[in-house]
């Protein structure tokens, strides 16, 4: 079985589990941080802004089940891709929406599907979600990963906060 990686970010780690972790050719998803210059970054350090890492979740996947352009079409769903501030309540660079990618295929296939949104007019803003080479990637502390399961009612309510939910239903359709 030949499995690949991938990572993105898009504001809370919490929020962008569930939506990968649901599907066949999906093995794993972890919350963590990457994109930045601090070693084995804690929470506080990423959610200070001080480490230059951002929330992500690393997903492991069967690329002959689950196809990148798959994951790609999930992710743009998830995400305001018009935002470099943060991601709906979510604010600050450790929040920034960013898909990183693995390889060249991945980069292209990336790029590609930024360009087919930006021309799609979608949003009244540019697609402006950076495109960058994965970097290493830090697992969250245990009390992160899978939180949707973990602590469904406290992942509800911080979802519905969000503002990411009504986003969603404004710019795509079910």
């Amino acid at each position: 079985m030949k499995l690949e990686k991938a990572t993105f970010a898009g504001g809370c780690f919490w929020c962008m589990v569930k939506p990968f972790d649901q599907y066949d050719g999906i093995e794993q998803v972890v919350s963590g941080y990457t994109g930045g210059h601090v070693k084995n970054p804690s929470y506080e350090d990423v959610k200070s802004g001080e480490s230059g890492h951002r929330e992500a979740v690393e997903i492991t996947f069967n690329p002959d089940v689950f196809p990148y352009d798959q994951l790609l079409e999930i992710y743009w769903q998830q995400v305001d891709p018009t935002d470099n501030e943060g991601q709906f309540q979510d604010r600050g660079p450790s929040y920034r929406a960013t898909i990183f990618y693995h390889n060249n295929e991945q980069k292209e296939k990336a790029e590609q599907s930024k360009q087919k949104l930006a021309a799609s007019g979608r949003f009244k803003k540019p697609v402006i979600t950076p495109i960058e080479p994965a970097d290493a990637f830090y697992p969250a502390e245990d009390y992160h990963q899978d939180f949707y399961k973990k602590d469904p009612e406290a992942y509800q309510k911080d979802r519905a906060q969000s503002g990411r939910d009504e986003f969603i239903e404004a710019h795509w359709e079910k």
